[in-house]
Parts: structure tokens; sequence; C-alpha cells
């Protein structure tokens, strides 16, 4: 019987969840890659589930898919719109939206095992299916390793895995070397002194000081950081407050730092740590800010030899025209965890999900960035067709060609 990857999809999209809350998600995917032969192992790193397919002698393959939502309100406008809510770990409750892609990651995922599964008397050796959770929290991958993935299953010989965005469909996006960003997330507390706000001079303002170190931040990546180098500091949340006539005691910044390699890692870290203190210290603060790193991912890094294999096979598939080198993504992702733990190759690629004829109007009005909705926009839509089948055909041929 043959899966209905469109209703799979939409079904997924519209029951979007949380990083580590992802339980129906899971279970519909350990349902689909049961029902095909797989063995099936059920939470994994909290929720991740593990399929195995064995089918003779030969090199082993871990295919990874991603399958956590975001805490974002859907604008998309598609009759098939989140309307989810859930609690965030902060306790909060937020809308949740699959922004980035998610629930198309999965679908095509279960579609290649469907299609592997179907050819099996063409290829020899192991397939491993890996859904992971939370890689918007860049822990999953991590959890998953923790929980003891690569002594509990057949351990890789390279590690693929795919990324739906905002190219036109049809289009692989892939290239040897650095292709994401390694990334830091810092949560900083800066520690004022409270009081009324009739009386500022009687206290340390915590929103001050934290609006101060937003701007001075600004000028890491623009004054101490060579303009031939990419380095990306975004302030993506501050909290301070509860009322226009206190000042706070407190207030708190959420930051994402994003660099190429090491050395511009330690840098960056250093520069934005110093402004940091450095404005805490001239706002009066007698307690120093509290600085707390959430995540590290490291970047991602396609093997070079692999992917050139990889990139041979998606030519042959997709046509010369279509795979193209989409340079490196200021994204950071945590699939490279796998590939690193085990000691073997990864690679990883972008395949568009845009409408061409949409697309091509943007780039003619010189409007993409106002057209075309990114990754974590609440408006980010996926075109449903032919994107599935360029993401069911791209994982399924790449993993064919290192299996034997």
């Amino acid at each position: 019987m043959t899966i209905d990857l469109e209703a799979l999809f939409i079904d997924l999209h519209r029951h979007p969840e949380l990083s580590f809350q992802e339980t129906r998600t899971a279970g519909i995917a350990a349902g689909h890659l049961r029902a095909l032969g797989l063995e099936v192992t059920e939470g994994i790193g909290r929720t991740g589930v593990i399929g195995v397919l064995r089918n003779g002698d030969g090199p082993v393959v871990w295919a990874r898919a991603d399958m956590d939502a975001l805490p974002v309100v859907e604008q998309s406008g598609l009759p098939y719109a989140s309307t989810a809510k859930g609690i965030d770990p902060e306790g909060h409750e937020v809308g949740i939206m699959h922004a980035c892609g998610h629930d198309m990651h999965v679908t095509a995922m279960i579609g290649a095992a469907e299609e592997l599964v179907r050819t099996k008397d063409e290829w020899s050796g192991t397939l491993v299916v890996v859904i992971q959770p939370a890689e918007e929290y860049g822990a999953g991958a991590r959890a998953m390793l923790d929980d003891g993935a690569l002594d509990r299953f057949p351990r890789p010989d390279v590690v693929i895995g795919q990324h739906v965005t905002p190219f036109p469909t049809g289009i692989i996006g892939v290239r040897p070397g650095p292709q994401m960003s390694a990334s830091d997330g810092l949560h900083v507390v800066m520690h004022g002194r409270g009081g009324h706000g009739s009386r500022p001079q009687a206290t340390i303002d915590p929103v001050v000081m934290a609006a101060a170190t937003v701007m001075r931040l600004q000028t890491v990546v623009s004054r101490e950081v060579d303009p031939h180098e990419l380095a990306v500091v975004t302030v993506g949340a501050i909290h301070a407050g509860t009322k226009n006539n206190i000042i706070p005691a407190e207030a708190t910044l959420d930051l994402s730092l994003r660099y190429p390699d090491e050395a511009l890692r330690e840098k960056v870290l250093a520069s934005v740590e110093r402004v940091i203190r450095a404005e805490a210290m001239a706002s009066g603060a007698t307690t120093d800010p509290t600085i707390r790193t959430l995540h590290t991912l490291p970047a991602t890094i396609n093997d070079e030899s692999a992917t050139e294999r990889a990139t041979a096979a998606f030519r042959a598939a997709f046509g010369d025209e279509m795979v193209v080198d989409p340079g490196l993504f200021t994204g950071s992702e945590d699939v490279s965890w796998f590939a690193r733990d085990a000691g073997v190759p990864l690679v990883f690629w972008f395949w568009g999900g845009i409408d061409p004829a949409r697309y091509a109007a943007a780039v003619a009005n010189g409007t993409v960035d106002s057209d075309i909705p990114t990754n974590h926009s609440p408006y980010f839509a996926i075109e449903i067709h032919p994107t599935i089948e360029v993401g069911v055909q791209a994982l399924t041929v790449a993993a064919r060609e290192f299996l034997g």
C-alpha cells in the first residue's frame, strides 16, 4: 500500500509539536516505519525514533530528519495552517507552527524509506532512519547520542540529511566543506536595582543597561570582524519589567551567535562578553551580568569526497542546472554531531520549496527578501508538490549512492 505523503505532510503541519514534546509526530513516524518492515525503537533521547532496515551485507547509511516545530503563530493563510498552542519550557502558552519545514523533512524521509523498501533488490547494506527531536534547541542529536544511539544501532559509514529552504522547487543546493555556521545561544541576565519609576536616581536601571548593550553589540561584527569573514550577532529576545512605573531589578537578553570556524567563534564570544560586562559597569551595576550558554553547535561541514559523490548522483538524477552551490548558510544545525561522534563523513544539502514562477517574479522585481518568506517566518509556506517528490528522490538517490 502506498503512503499518501501529501496527507501525511498536511497532518503533520496541522499538528506541530515543540522540541522534546513531539510524541504524536514520533508515533506517526514510528508507525509508518514499522508498517514498512523496519525495526523501530522509540523514545531515544526522550522522543527520538530510529528505524533499521537490514538488507544484506554492505555499508550502513544513517539518514536523519528532524521533527520539532517552533513557538510561532502561523500567518501563512494556508487552508491547513496550524492553530495549535503549547507550553514552552518557561511555562508560557505559545502558538506553534512548522515554520522551518520539519514536517516536510519527516514526510520526505518516510517517502524515501518506502522507496528504498520497494527497491530492496537493487541495493544491499543497512539503512538507519533517524527521526530526531529538538533540532530547534540544538539538543536533539546530542540527546539521542547520549542515550546510546551509536552503541544500540548499527554504526554508520556515512550520515546524510537535507533541509527544505526558500529556493525554487526542484533545486538542490549542496557544497563540500562548510555548509552551515557554528552557533552559540546565550542567555544573559543584567542585574540592576529596582525601585519606583518616579525615583530613578535611587535605582540602577537594567532596562537602560540592556538597551545600551543591545546597541553596542551591533558593533561587534561591523567594527571587530574582518568584512571578508562571516559572523552574526543577533539579540532575539529581551525581557524586563512588569509595569510602567516600576524599574525592575533585572533584564534578560537571549543572543544567537554564528561563525564559520573556531577561531572566529572565540573572537566573537570574547567581544560579546566584553561588551556585556562593560555596559553593566558603565551603568554602575554592583553585580556582574550572568551569562549562560544555552547551546553550542559545531559548524556543519560536508566531507569533500562523499559530497562529490552525492553531488554527481544528484546531477545525474536532476540535471546539472538543478544542482547548485548555495554558499555558506549562516543558519546552524545539530545533525553533524552524529557524524562527528561516529567519526564518519557527513553529506547535508538543501532543497527548494517555493513555486518557481513566484520566485522568478520576486527576483525580477528585486523583492525576494520581502516576497519570499524564509524559514522561521510566520508566513513560511512550502509548495507541497513537487517539494515532496524531490525530497524523497534526493534522499533515495543519496542513500543509494552509498549503499552497496
